[in-house]
């Protein structure tokens, strides 16, 4: 089967990297694709947003899958476009996908069908939302409704930065459309864990879960990133926790997709918080997150096209998912990232790295030879191994041999994590 994978990133580079092994491919296309994806995969030089070149190419190349990378072609609505066109997609359709692309829909979703979150109101007027702050204690999240390439989300701790954070959104027009409406929540105590899985309408086919890092610096400080590392599989997660996911959150989310009659086949992402109280979702993503994809698919013994289309099929159950080991990744991003990245800076990657370690490509373009950088995150560097620490050891090796000028990565990926293995069984 001939399989397109759309989108340029570190998460389709991780992806076409597990789909080439796939003994299910024919083989394997990118659309744009990236120099790096370029050695798995045929690059034709089509916008993930160009809907109908995008079937005119699936159709010239004979395409029996569609697998979608990035958000904002499924929030607007891929899947239906190339579905009225006979090609198969695993991704969820837009009504579907609004679970990610409207905060305030899929807040109005957990709380319709009883899944644990966060208390919440929605306003699209400033002076109302000013003082519909006085209904949250500090701190205080103020969110952005619409796409935000993961830096919409503000934890602001006194009510003045709150009344900023509505500014940006309501009045500067910080984040385009996408703030026109915001979401005010309550503050969740806890720790964060991402579980992503496999999703036919009926199944949930857990990938190991992990944990993100989304402030820029060491110590959980600075700006929110789209994530700056992830370890894998989330090692403070206990056998009760999971039970807990899959009782109130899974499977409820599973029920309430049917009852709304929201058609999903593709990957769901659940951003968790585990607090005192039990898990509560965070956000939802309708497609693998960026950069857990990185850390996440490397512990995996799978036909992950065969899982795909058994996902697009419905017919994901009695399947399986194994998997082992750790992971931790690392990203490293430019200068100036995530406001004003410096990019076309030459980037030094040794030829040969650890079996165990891997470099994916984020933002990187290949010119005369040579690797030079081309957005925020450029590369995401994964290290594989028994237990976390001997992971981490692996993948902060291979970052010490890497150079570009004015990186930026964290040195502490991992660390509050170290003596803190899994307390339930790893497959």
């Amino acid at each position: 089967m001939n399989v397109l994978l759309i989108g340029s990133g570190g998460r389709e580079h991780a992806l076409a990297w597990k789909l080439s092994a796939s003994p299910s491919l024919g083989k394997l296309y990118a659309a744009p694709g990236s120099s790096a994806i370029a050695e798995f995969a045929e690059c034709h030089p089509v916008g993930a947003l160009d809907f109908p070149k995008l079937a005119a190419l699936c159709k010239s190349l004979d395409i029996g899958l569609v697998v979608v990378g990035p958000e904002d072609p499924l929030a607007a609505g891929i899947t239906d476009t190339l579905a009225s066109e006979g090609v198969r997609v695993f991704g969820p359709g837009k009504s579907a996908a609004r679970l990610e692309s409207s905060k305030s829909f899929a807040k109005d979703f957990l709380e319709r069908h009883g899944i644990p979150t966060a208390r919440h109101a929605v306003f699209t007027d400033l002076d109302q939302a000013a003082r519909g702050l006085d209904g949250f204690p500090l701190p205080v999240v103020v969110k952005a409704d619409g796409l935000a390439a993961g830096k919409g989300v503000m934890v602001c701790r006194t009510h003045e930065e709150a009344v900023e954070a509505l500014e940006a959104c309501l009045s500067r027009g910080s984040f385009g459309d996408a703030g026109k409406r915001v979401v005010v929540e309550e503050f969740l105590e806890g720790w964060e864990t991402s579980f992503m899985g496999l999703c036919d309408g009926s199944m949930f086919l857990e990938l190991p879960p992990s944990s993100d890092h989304k402030r820029l610096m060491d110590g959980d400080v600075g700006p929110n990133t789209g994530g700056m590392g992830v370890v894998c599989p989330s090692p403070l997660l206990a056998t009760e926790d999971l039970i807990r996911i899959r009782a109130e959150i899974i499977s409820r989310v599973l029920s309430g997709l049917r009852k709304d009659g929201l058609d999903y086949h593709g990957l769901l992402y659940c951003g968790l918080m585990m607090t005192k109280a039990g898990p509560k979702v965070l956000e939802f993503n309708v497609r693998f997150g960026d950069p857990e994809t990185q850390a996440v698919l490397p512990l995996t013994d799978c036909d992950l096209l065969d899982l795909m289309r058994r996902a697009v099929e419905g017919r994901l159950a009695g399947a399986a998912l194994p998997w082992r080991g750790a992971s931790v990744c690392v990203v490293m991003a430019s200068e100036g990232y995530p406001s004003k990245p410096l990019t076309g800076r030459e980037v030094s990657i040794p030829a040969e790295t650890d079996s165990a370690a891997m470099v994916f490509h984020a933002g990187t373009t290949r010119e005369d030879g040579r690797w030079r950088t081309k957005g925020g995150r450029v590369l995401a560097v994964t290290g594989v191994g028994e237990d976390l620490e001997s992971a981490r050891r692996k993948a902060y090796s291979i970052v010490g041999k890497i150079r570009f000028d004015g990186m930026q990565y964290r040195r502490d990926i991992g660390t509050a994590h170290l003596n803190r293995e899994p307390q339930w069984p790893i497959r």
